[in-house]
């Protein structure tokens, strides 16, 4: 099942896992895929602490995945404080009253004054730049993704010069067409099925299309994959491997609390949601008290990207550290496959196990191309 991207990477299988954790990270890269850490949530010195890590745990080359809209409030303003200046002063004070009021009422407790979650993650080009700075002075770095929009030329030409890739997330075919045009190495082709940010345009339909126009530019595929079977499917159709992230929720690995896990256990295909509660930019998730509260006639709308978490931030925060009070009002991002997410793996056992169910489907195929020869 090596494709020609596995060359390119040094990887055994075209599997890459996003993930938070860097130990699903480890996990993934160590058993022949590539883990992906999304970095949006740590700053530049946090960041380095993670890749720290990973190079001592990880025996195989590794991805980081970060965050630059093609477009957001306050874009083109690099000075990082000085953009949160400006952004915190467009925040309507009725939205941080509805997200404290929704918090008091669901009884989650006030992070300690020394927990606060900072105002301004790396959603814009100017905090997700050092980011990108740190992630290229490791040498194990051999990928880095980019999670909204085409990134800026700059970046590119930076990740260029140090001698890695680039890839980036798409839902539409026009969208993977400027990937391509700006230089982006590998187009991530994400079905509406899948957790996070995603586009209206189911996978199946999707894949084909973007792997057409972006021709020869190897597409990963992404929405909704969670087996061997749907990974044997994507190659079929064209694509040089799979984007997964929902999948690595439920491993052993994963840094998630147990309340918040068992949502996810227990949660089917049909209660999840695309939302902009919590970001500002539609992404797919688990429907609970929040999600519905936003969505109610009289209440505040969600604002654009990255005001919208940076009133909903310190909900993020509390809920990661108070599960158990958060339970129906928590950030549980996460794709359709969640219906099938119904028991905890190890990770290496979840890479092996959609390796054996590839080799399983395509030896199907080939036994009914062979009966039908005969």
């Amino acid at each position: 099942m090596r494709t020609p991207i596995c060359e390119q990477l040094g990887i055994e299988f075209p599997i890459f896992a996003f993930t938070h954790c860097r130990d699903v990270v480890a996990a993934v890269s160590n058993a022949g895929g590539l883990g992906v850490l999304g970095a949006v949530g740590f700053t530049a010195e946090q960041l380095a602490t993670e890749l720290e890590w990973l190079d001592e745990h990880c025996s195989a080359p590794y991805g980081v995945d970060v965050v630059i809209p093609g477009k957001y409030e306050g874009m083109g303003e690099m000075d990082p404080a000085k953009l949160e200046a400006e952004l915190e002063a467009l925040i309507p004070e009725q939205h941080r009253r509805f997200a404290e009021q929704l918090l008091e009422d669901h009884g989650v407790p006030a992070l300690p004054d020394e927990q606060a979650a900072p105002a301004l993650l790396g959603w814009t080009e100017a905090t997700a730049a050092p980011l990108v700075d740190e992630a290229l002075r490791h040498d194990k770095v051999v990928l880095i993704a980019n999670a909204l929009g085409t990134p800026p030329p700059d970046v590119i030409d930076r990740i260029h010069g140090a001698g890695r890739l680039v890839a980036a997330l798409c839902g539409t075919p026009a969208q993977a067409v400027r990937h391509k045009n700006a230089g982006v190495d590998i187009v991530i082709a994400q079905g509406t099925e899948g957790g996070g940010h995603t586009g209206d345009i189911g996978s199946i339909v999707l894949w084909p299309q973007v792997i057409e126009a972006v021709a020869p530019t190897p597409v990963l595929a992404a929405g909704g994959i969670g087996t061997g079977r749907q990974m044997a499917a994507a190659l079929a159709l064209g694509a040089e491997g799979v984007w997964t992230g929902s999948l690595w929720l439920t491993v052993e690995e994963a840094d998630v609390p147990p309340a918040q896990m068992q949502s996810y256990l227990d949660a089917t295909s049909r209660d999840t949601v695309r939302s902009r509660a919590w970001t500002g930019k539609p992404c797919r998730m688990l429907r609970n008290d929040w999600t519905e509260a936003w969505e109610q006639p009289g209440n505040p709308e969600p604002l654009g990207m990255p005001l919208q978490f940076m009133v909903t931030g310190d909900a993020v925060a509390r809920g990661h550290r108070y599960p158990e009070q958060a339970k129906d009002v928590n950030f549980n991002p996460v794709g359709q496959v969640v219906g099938t997410m119904n028991r905890v793996r190890r990770t290496r056992d979840v890479v092996l196990e959609m390796v054996e169910e590839y080799l399983e489907a395509t030896g199907r195929l080939e036994s009914l191309n062979a009966a039908a020869a005969e």
